[in-house]
């Protein structure tokens, strides 16, 4: 692993759309993490506020997230997710990582 990329991406549902955003999510997660290049993929949630949910990602390269970006999984999350939530997300390398 000489160029790690790693994506965090905070998610908080829109009214009402929490079962259906934890849903989408849920169904990300096998085949992303069987993605070659794939390194993690973990959802967390918020205590603070039901409903945020946190994408902790990591993979070997560049290559490794545009493979991702290209999957069928990905392409049906983009179609879904402006409809159930706000997201911000933030592709990160690394400085100080042990």
């Amino acid at each position: 692993m000489t160029d790690p990329i790693k994506i965090v991406a905070i998610l908080t549902a829109r009214p009402g759309k929490a079962d259906a955003l934890r849903d989408l999510l849920d169904s990300m997660l096998a085949p992303s993490r069987a993605e070659p290049g794939n390194l993690r993929y973990d959802l967390w949630t918020d205590d603070a506020e039901p409903g945020r949910f946190v994408l902790d990602e990591l993979y070997e390269n560049a290559g490794a997230v545009a493979a991702h970006r290209a999957s069928d999984h990905f392409q049906t999350y983009l179609a879904a997710i402006n409809d159930l939530a706000e997201r911000s997300a933030f592709t990160l390398r690394p400085l100080g990582v042990a």
